[in-house]
């Protein structure tokens, strides 16, 4: 992908969970810095990256700005030649679909592709992303992802258990979902004219039968949880 041809949109907002602290879960330490503050290093330092919105609640924004000030210096200092991505701001929604939408709204309209992806995961590899991009690039929509390990055994009503689902065709997907904005606004409209919800943000790729490809990606791409 040519530099500066990627949106992201780094949710962090609104409340998550807390997991017993005072504040959200993406604001707490890990190895000294806020979990989001390694997003935004992870972002700073990629040529691909053009701008970075921040769906947030306004009283993070200065903790988030300290954050990306230093992520940003620290993407100079490895190469003093590269320019640095542009950090935008959009309010969280209701629900994640509502907040994706409200990020989107704030990319620039030349992107080519928009990459979402949520704070609460801070051992993202920049590979990983890149190859994400990549196959977005090819064929519209693609999302990190690693196949499952336990088998999985879907259940009835009742507690018993329907079937037993082949476990090579299963895979659990991460963040980046790297979708055309285009696309991803389209796919938002089909969901709100139906009234319905999803949970990640390539399953309105899927509603309306464009192809999603899965990206392999690390199993140490976790999400902090409670």
């Amino acid at each position: 992908l040519p530099p500066r041809s990627v949106s992201v949109v780094l949710l962090c907002g609104g409340s998550g969970k807390r997991m017993g602290a005072s504040i959200p879960k993406q604001y707490l330490e890990l190895c000294g810095r806020p979990i989001v503050a390694w997003s935004l290093r992870l972002f700073a330092a990629m040529a691909e990256v053009r701008d970075v919105v921040v769906v947030c609640e306004p009283e993070y924004r200065d903790l988030i700005s300290k954050h990306w000030g230093e992520a940003c210096e620290r993407a100079a200092a490895e190469d003093p030649a590269a320019s640095v991505p542009e950090l935008k701001w959009a309010p969280p929604g209701a629900e994640r679909q509502d907040s994706v939408q409200s990020g989107l709204a704030r990319i620039d309209p030349s992107t080519k592709l928009a990459a979402v992806h949520d704070s609460a995961r801070p051992l993202t590899a920049a590979a990983d992303v890149r190859r994400c991009l990549s196959d977005a690039s090819d064929c519209g929509a693609a999302v990190l992802g690693v196949p499952v390990k336990p088998t999985i055994k879907e259940v009835n009503d009742d507690g018993t258990v329907a079937r037993t689902l082949v476990r090579a065709r299963l895979w659990e997907v991460q963040t980046p979902q790297v979708i055309e904005p285009a696309l991803l606004r389209r796919g938002f409209a089909f969901a709100t004219e139906r009234n319905l919800e999803v949970t990640d943000d390539v399953s309105v790729v899927e509603l309306l039968g464009e192809t999603v490809r899965i990206t392999q990606g690390s199993y140490t791409n976790i999400k902090v949880r409670i």
